[in-house]
Order: C-alpha cells, then sequence, then structure tokens
C-alpha cells in the first residue's frame, strides 16, 4: 500500500522535505509518493502532511489566498500526522507579528529568528525524545517557542523549547530536512498511530 505524503509548496524547502520524506519511508518499509502541493484540493488525498520551513509571512498568505488552510485544519481534525518545520511551526503556532496569519492548530507562542539572523545560523547535536542518539539539527534564522502551552517538549535549547508534539502534529524550529538524517520524519510519520492502523 502506497503513503501518500504531501509537501506544502507554496514557498521553502519543498524538494529537502520529499526526498527525507521518502527515505524515511524506504528505511520504514513504506512506499511513499509525494505530491506537492500548491492549491487546494491536494491535501485531502494525502495521508501525512509537511509544511516546509521559508518565510512564514508568504506562507501563511499563499495557504489562505490557495484554499490550503482549510484543508489543513480537516487534515488534522482527522488526526493525520504533520510535521511542521521552521516557518510551517510559525504558521501553525501563534506570533505577535500581525503580518502571520497563523492557523493555530499548535497551542504555542513562537518567537521569530530567536537565536538571530541568517548569519547567526548554526547546527548543534540535539537530544530529541523518541530518538535513541543525538540529532544533527539545522537552524536557519531560528524561532524558538516561548510558552508551549499543552504541547510535550520534545528537545530544547538552553531551555527553550524547539521541537513539540500535540496529537498529530510534531513542530520543530530546526530543519531536518536539511540533513541526510530522516530520524525526524520517521518520528512525526512512522510512529503515529494513524499510519499503523
Amino acid at each position: 500500500m502506497t503513503t501518500i505524503a504531501g509537501v506544502v509548496a507554496v514557498q521553502g524547502n519543498v524538494t529537502e522535505h520529499a526526498n527525507a520524506i521518502e527515505r524515511a519511508g524506504k528505511a520504514h518499509g513504506e512506499e511513499i509518493t509525494v505530491r506537492e502541493i500548491r492549491s487546494s484540493g491536494t491535501v485531502p488525498d494525502c495521508d501525512l502532511l509537511l509544511v516546509p520551513g521559508g518565510e512564514s509571512t508568504t506562507i501563511s498568505r499563499l495557504i489562505h489566498e490557495g484554499g490550503i488552510a482549510p484543508e489543513i485544519r480537516d487534515h488534522v481534525a482527522a488526526g493525520k500526522p504533520v510535521l511542521a518545520t521552521c516557518a510551517g511551526l510559525i504558521v501553525f503556532g501563534r506570533t505577535d507579528d500581525d503580518r502571520v496569519r497563523s492557523l493555530s492548530l499548535l497551542d504555542i507562542d513562537v518567537e521569530r529568528n530567536a537565536f538571530g539572523r541568517q548569519r547567526d545560523s548554526f547546527e548543534t547535536q540535539l537530544d530529541i525524545a523518541g530518538l535513541d542518539e543525538p540529532f544533527p539539527a539545522v537552524f536557519i534564522r531560528a524561532p524558538a517557542i516561548a510558552d508551549a502551552g499543552e504541547c510535550d517538549v520534545l528537545a530544547a535549547i538552553e531551555g527553550r523549547p524547539v521541537a513539540v508534539r500535540r496529537g498529530s502534529i510534531i513542530g520543530t524550529s530546526f530543519h531536518p530536512e536539511l540533513t541526510a538524517d530522516s530520524r525526524v520524519h520517521r518520528l512525526a510519520f512512522f510512529d503515529a498511530p494513524s499510519l499503523r492502523a
């Protein structure tokens, strides 16, 4: 049986996420078909969903204008898994930037560019709940979670949450797709009860 993975492709690291979910599926013995989502009508056919990093104001505007936002909400309401990374995390949570049209699907407050600008990008070995070994996490203009609400915190740096889980959604401040290590994608999707059923 083929698993259909949708990557929101209005902006951001689309190819990298597509490659990562294909690697994760192969490692888990799953056949993956990737569909790029640029307009409404594709999300309802997807078993899992990836919302990549990029520019949160642009992504939030385009998913609302394209009719994708309500389909993402329906996907989450159905208990289907989602991985939202960096800008995707911002769009799924709340921020004080009124240019971002939040989906409010994670009960979190997000601080944009919390770790600095582009020149302050860094990589670190990050301990993540559910993974046996540290993960090589890439932070680029990364947000941090100021308040994790009722989410489970999966990872933190200096006390600031950078990965959370709530129900079928995992959100990360970092870019797991920018490494050859696909364990975060495996954690988000192939440990999810809705895919094992």
